[in-house]
């Protein structure tokens, strides 16, 4: 299972604009999961004429999805599961 969280918005008090958006993506494969996290900025060109009062949580995160492509993150999530899956490098000591 996939979570994508806004964590945080920044915007411009003049007009409300919404210039980043702090966001972190979980994923949960039985015992195994990956995040990362990040922000995201946005140029008034880009932006959405939607009201600052008026954005719900679903539009943001389908922002971060369209912008960092929701496919790519799945698979750099699914990636990094597998690598803790099928480790190819260890540390510790022989003894």
């Amino acid at each position: 299972m996939t979570t994508w969280t806004i964590n945080q918005l920044e915007r411009n008090t003049s007009d409300g604009f919404v210039t980043t958006v702090h966001y972190s993506v979980t994923k949960v494969d039985g015992d195994f999961s990956a995040s990362t996290y990040g922000t995201i900025g946005y140029t008034e060109t880009e932006g959405t004429s939607t009201p600052y009062a008026e954005l719900t949580n679903a539009q943001v995160v389908g922002w971060v999805k369209n912008k960092l492509g929701e496919a790519t993150v799945e698979a750099a999530l699914a990636a990094q599961i597998e690598a803790q899956r099928n480790p190819v490098k260890a540390s510790g000591l022989p003894w």
